[in-house]
């Protein structure tokens, strides 16, 4: 099994401890579980806008063999599991459903916030916390979403940088979206739900090869409405694509990995705004006085 991973599989990703729990937790899990695991790779599909032929292509498998997994007809191997974090930028325990999957609700105008369920993770996002994360987005994507290197992958770590340099150097929210930390680097939660809402009105979603992996490109359809950043949002978030956009997918992430915040917090966990004020020099954007 180890021998034949490494195929189309970033390993600088994934440690030899992840390899080995995920064979052990494959290799232990009950046969009930695999309906469970199906329903949440064909989640993960849907979500990525996959057809169950183009999952198969990137797993080298059958198409059949595809379907077979998402009913629960069949284990998904180790090797698959690791290419599938790579596809789906998740990590191994989000797709053999060990972690519970935050519940997103975009709030409307006059919406209360609603109560979790128990055991339920939920994250209720202000409609003015939706308008702002699409107008940063779409203010990237303007200014370099034509760039080849620009998918998904860099896509949420430039929003991750943008959020955290802003709240370490103004001590307040820019965007304020919630990060995951998993063996990609920061993972955005709300980032799917929010881009649902844009499809075809102010954005389109391609899919293409890059460097023969599977990329996920987002087009603008309009400019982004400048009016509701403030000069000091316009200029950090100017500086993050001017030192960061040039970035691979592989390097951005391994670059998010040397951040306090996220080499702190727990896999698949929050990544925590505080943290942010104990980074190390090399990824400060603050200038601390003794008084600080």
């Amino acid at each position: 099994m180890l021998g034949g991973i490494k195929h189309g599989v970033r390993l600088s990703y994934i440690t030899l401890t992840d390899i080995l729990s995920i064979c052990y937790t494959i290799n232990t899990y009950p046969t009930n579980m695999n309906k469970q695991i199906g329903l949440r790779i064909r989640q993960l599909r849907e979500n990525a806008g996959l057809s169950q032929d183009q999952l198969a292509k990137e797993l080298k498998i059958a198409r059949p063999s595809v379907s077979q997994i998402e009913n629960g007809e069949r284990h998904v191997t180790a090797e698959e599991v690791i290419t599938l974090t790579r596809i789906f930028s998740v990590d191994a325990d989000s797709i053999l459903s060990l972690n519970k999957e935050p519940q997103v609700t975009l709030e409307k105008e006059g919406d209360m916030p609603t109560q979790p369920k128990k055991d339920e993770i939920r994250i209720n996002i202000p409609q003015r916390n939706v308008k702002k994360f699409k107008e940063v987005l779409l203010y990237i994507l303007n200014k370099v979403g034509a760039k080849p290197n620009i998918g998904e992958t860099v896509i949420y770590k430039l929003l991750y940088f943008i959020d955290f340099n802003f709240y370490e150097k103004y001590e307040t929210q820019l965007v304020g979206a919630t990060y995951i930390r998993n063996h990609f680097g920061p993972t955005p939660v709300e980032f799917a739900k929010i881009i649902d809402t844009m499809k075809d009105k102010d954005l389109v979603m391609v899919k293409n090869k890059h460097f023969d992996y599977l990329q996920k490109k987002y087009l603008p359809l309009r400019a982004a409405d400048t009016t509701i950043l403030s000069g000091a949002e316009t200029e950090v978030i100017d500086q993050v694509i001017n030192k960061l956009s040039d970035m691979s997918a592989k390097q951005i992430a391994e670059y998010s990995h040397g951040d306090v915040p996220w080499m702190t917090a727990e896999e698949g966990k929050k990544i925590d705004y505080e943290s942010v004020f104990y980074r190390t020099p090399a990824y400060s954007v603050r200038e601390y006085s003794d008084k600080d």
